[in-house]
């Protein structure tokens, strides 16, 4: 591991601090309500373009890679996140947050596009110990960033997205000066932009993709609801981010393979979704007694079937065969995605018009409901096999 090319660490740090987006915002969303009196509506839109630029963006960066050039997509997906976290670091009202969380998911997507192949290519030796290294890198920014934000946080909100501006400002001026230059544009594969959505003509790919839009919907009702949920001091969430995090980014590695050989992929895709359901269900309940330590159980406890969904449900969908990986892989992002988007901005709607904190996490369970039957349409003899494609775990963690 040591002997790895500069090129191979210099992403793997650019991807640490990447992987930190989501989980730097959840220990300082009630600072941020305070100081700029924003609603809660408002405030969990800071997920939901952060996340529903990047349904966009997954049309785009497969072609703006070819047409461009790896480094120059990575370079400029590392530009546009400095930007839009020191400019956040300067803002005086939420609506300027929200436009700097459009540009800090596109600038992630652009990044996420390139970085995987950046390491494995370049990496000495066997592409598992890439692989391995990458996944340290996602381990490593899931469960540092919501522990940034909340030792930040205790100062200001304001100091998470400054602390973070300048990590990315020196991964990205290494990146921009030590990546080899991009070969020719004539050595490039041509990209469509509408490749991905056409993937999803196949049937397996397209109830994969749909079982895991309703997931990510619960999965980022976890992560934009329970925050005020909660109401606690930035230090005290991001210890249960951090929690979650780490359990999310162990269990993607080390429990979904186990999963799987005992039940395969779909049938540890449907028994991770169930179990997800029952936390959700959990969460309401502690919603309503008003138990925060409950609360904080089912946060941290959603990692471990989190971290497994996001590689077995990548590995069912990358079962269909007849379609290009990498085509396959970003039809299957953009669905689910959506569902990360549309989530995130309903959950304070459905809290106001239920009258109720806990009707958000009645619906992830909901959600979990529908997922486990698509899931259960998917008939591909692969996606029942036991075991798993090394990358799974990488393509299943690129939304964080």
């Amino acid at each position: 591991m040591r002997q790895q090319p500069r090129t191979v660490w210099i992403t793997a740090f650019a991807a640490v601090i990447a992987f930190m987006g989501i989980g730097l915002v959840d220990p300082i969303l009630k600072s941020i309500a305070e100081a700029l009196h924003a609603p809660a509506s408002k405030l969990t839109l800071l997920f939901g373009v952060y996340m529903g630029v990047q349904v966009v963006a997954m049309l785009i960066t497969g072609w703006a890679a070819a047409r461009f050039g790896p480094k120059r997509t990575l370079t400029t997906g590392l530009v546009l996140i400095v930007v839009a976290a020191g400019v956040s670091a300067l803002a005086g009202d939420i609506n300027t947050l929200i436009a700097l969380r459009v540009l800090w998911g596109l600038g992630n997507a652009l990044f996420m596009a390139t970085a995987l192949a950046f390491i494995v290519g370049a990496a000495k030796g066997s592409q598992s110990g890439a692989i391995l290294l990458y996944e340290a890198a996602l381990g490593a920014g899931l469960a540092i960033g919501p522990l940034l934000g909340a030792i930040l946080g205790e100062w200001t909100w304001r100091a998470p997205f400054a602390g973070t501006a300048i990590l990315m400002l020196i991964g990205a001026i290494l990146c921009a000066a030590l990546l080899p230059k991009d070969a020719p544009r004539s050595t490039r594969t041509p990209v469509k932009l509408l490749d991905p959505v056409r993937a999803l003509r196949n049937h397996t790919l397209l109830v994969t993709s749909i079982g895991s839009a309703f997931y990510t919907g619960a999965l980022f009702t976890v992560i934009a609801w329970s925050p005020f949920a909660m109401n606690l001091r930035p230090i005290y969430a991001g210890m249960i981010f951090f929690g979650w995090g780490l359990l999310t980014a162990l269990s993607g590695v080390f429990i979904a393979p186990r999963i799987a050989a005992r039940l395969g992929q779909k049938g540890g895709v449907m028994a991770a979704i169930t179990a997800y359901g029952v936390i959700m269900a959990i969460a309401a309940i502690g919603t309503l007694e008003g138990s925060v330590p409950l609360i904080g159980f089912a946060v941290i406890a959603s990692g471990l079937p989190s971290g497994v969904l996001n590689t077995l449900f990548t590995s069912v969908a990358m079962s269909t065969g007849d379609t290009p990986r990498s085509v396959a892989s970003a039809g299957y992002s953009f669905l689910r995605w959506m569902g990360a988007a549309v989530a995130a901005v309903l959950v304070s709607y459905l809290a106001e018009w239920f009258g109720s904190s806990a009707a958000p996490f009645w619906f992830a369970a909901a959600y979990c409901v529908v997922a486990v039957a698509a899931v259960s349409l998917v008939r591909s003899r692969a996606a029942v096999s036991h075991d798993v494609e090394p990358q799974a775990v990488l393509v299943g963690a690129e939304e964080f």
